[in-house]
């Protein structure tokens, strides 16, 4: 079996960070914003299904606006949690409050 050899840095050798262009910030931060761009546009879609005889409280892209700045604050909660992004904790809390804002804008305890 290979094994791997591990070397330790002398005070005159530095360790080089990974370096980050522009282009890869950009897809990195479109690809964390995308979840919450998801399930907003998802949430209020299902919402026109689901309860199609309430009175709207707002638009239909304030509603998606709204409930994107929701999900978009749990992702960065959870970020902040657990120290990584992508975690099921995180996306499950995106869906239920996600979820709960929409309830609240459509009034959804009045029958």
């Amino acid at each position: 079996m290979c094994r791997p050899e591990f070397t330790t840095l002398t005070r005159s050798q530095t360790a080089t960070l990974p370096t980050m262009s522009p282009f890869d910030l950009l897809n990195h931060l479109l690809n964390f914003v995308a979840a919450a761009a998801w399930v907003a546009v998802v949430v209020s879609a299902m919402a026109w299904v689901f309860m199609p005889k309430r009175a709207l409280a707002q638009s239909r892209s304030a509603q998606v606006a709204i409930n994107f700045v929701v999900c978009l604050a749990v992702l960065f909660i959870g970020l902040l949690l657990f120290g990584r992004d992508g975690k099921m904790a995180t996306y499950a809390a995106m869906v239920l409050l996600g979820a709960t804002s929409q309830w609240v804008m459509l009034r959804g305890w009045r029958v």
